[in-house]
């Protein structure tokens, strides 16, 4: 089955009682048994719930993967692997990452005793240098939050394979429609559902994808045991946005590339960040491993250098919503400096290159006249 047939089939079946075409919400905290410990499958919506296993089999069908897991929110996702850790233990991750990520990282579990080492993946001896047999985890963003850096996905896997690493991907920005991790050595994919498979910016959800079963019953037992399970409306919404990943992610790419491509030419904007230029550091990378495009994130810098540039384009657009969060139908803006990256240490976002004059962009579905207005109209 193909990937445009499976975000509408993949794992999925029709209602068995009733024929309904999509799987009904099943708002219901527990379930009848026969006789104590008997049941269908189902005994508490902690540990499963009908919805939420429809969702569940379609995300393990578009990532190509043995099991899905259907979480609260992408946070919970992270957390859920996080938790296979010990103290003593080291984690290998992208030097970029989402704000959020990062405080998670640093703030809580660099507590309990976990290391970080946040190095450039596109380094591979300065990757392969930090690697000691305490590392367990590599986590990878590709493309990353919001410096639009790629990772050679393959290239990491061997090494991480040869070491018994497991190696994470977090696939949020691509989505399996352009990029599959899992195809590519990955162990783990995550996503944030809440911005390209919800698609609608109307549900928090997020998303584990194993290739391995056994990996995924670990991480069940994990998600099981602390809670952070998706309920089943929110489950039933993001499973009603995968049906059109595939043709809202083709627009995307297709606004994204001639957003990114105005944005080269504008004598305001020193650089700009989107895998489908060709003078992006790692184009050859997302030739290699994206495929139907190069996704609607574009961030970009002024030639000013100056914050109040970036702050007053951002208060004068009008289509793109100056806003928290990405990948709805709409477009959206955002300052990473004040917004999404904010807990991130101001020394720490100059070093990576988060700066105060950087936008991102997550550009929408609407026809792309009205947004290269609107962005010129913001910048004039």
């Amino acid at each position: 089955m193909k990937f445009n047939t499976k975000t509408i089939h993949g794992g999925q079946q029709v209602d068995p009682s009733t024929g309904a075409v999509m799987p009904p919400v099943y708002h219901t905290s527990t379930f009848a048994q026969t006789s104590p410990g008997v049941h269908s499958g189902y005994e508490y919506s902690r540990a499963a719930n009908p919805t939420r296993t429809a969702l569940e089999n379609a995300l393990a069908s578009i990532e190509n993967g043995a099991r899905g897991l259907a979480f609260s929110s992408g946070l919970a996702a992270t957390d859920c692997v996080l938790r296979m850790l010990k103290p003593g233990d080291e984690v290998i991750a992208m030097d970029d990452l989402y704000g959020g990520t990062y405080r998670m990282f640093t703030r809580i579990y660099q507590d309990m005793g976990i290391v970080f080492h946040f190095v450039d993946m596109n380094d591979i001896k300065q990757f392969e240098s930090v690697i000691t047999d305490k590392t367990k985890l590599v986590w990878v963003e590709t493309p990353t939050n919001p410096l639009m850096k790629l990772a050679d996905i393959a290239q990491i896997a061997q090494i991480t394979k040869k070491k018994n690493i497991l190696f994470v991907v977090d696939n949020t920005f691509a989505t399996p429609y352009l990029q599959n991790p899992l195809d590519l050595g990955a162990d783990v994919v995550m996503h944030s559902a809440t911005k390209y498979l919800g698609g609608h910016s109307d549900v928090i959800a997020g998303a584990l994808i194993t290739k391995e079963a056994e990996l995924g019953e670990k991480l069940h037992f994990y998600q099981f045991a602390t809670g952070a399970t998706l309920g089943p409306q929110e489950s039933f919404l993001v499973l009603r946005g995968i049906k059109t990943l595939h043709l809202r992610v083709q627009r995307h790419s297709e606004n994204g590339i001639k957003v990114a491509q105005y944005l080269k030419k504008h004598p305001k904007v020193a650089q700009v960040f989107y895998p489908g230029l060709e003078d992006h550091p790692q184009y050859a990378i997302a030739q290699k491993q994206m495929k139907n495009g190069f996704g609607g994130m574009v961030s970009f810098t002024f030639k000013s250098e100056a914050k109040a540039d970036a702050i007053d384009f951002l208060e004068k657009l009008e289509v793109f919503t100056l806003a928290e969060s990405l990948g709805g139908v709409e477009s959206l803006a955002n300052h990473p400096a004040l917004m999404t990256h904010a807990s991130i240490p101001e020394d720490k976002r100059k070093e990576i290159g988060v700066t105060d004059d950087l936008v991102r962009l997550s550009v929408g579905v609407e026809d792309i006249d009205d947004l290269i207005l609107d962005l010129e109209q913001a910048f004039k």
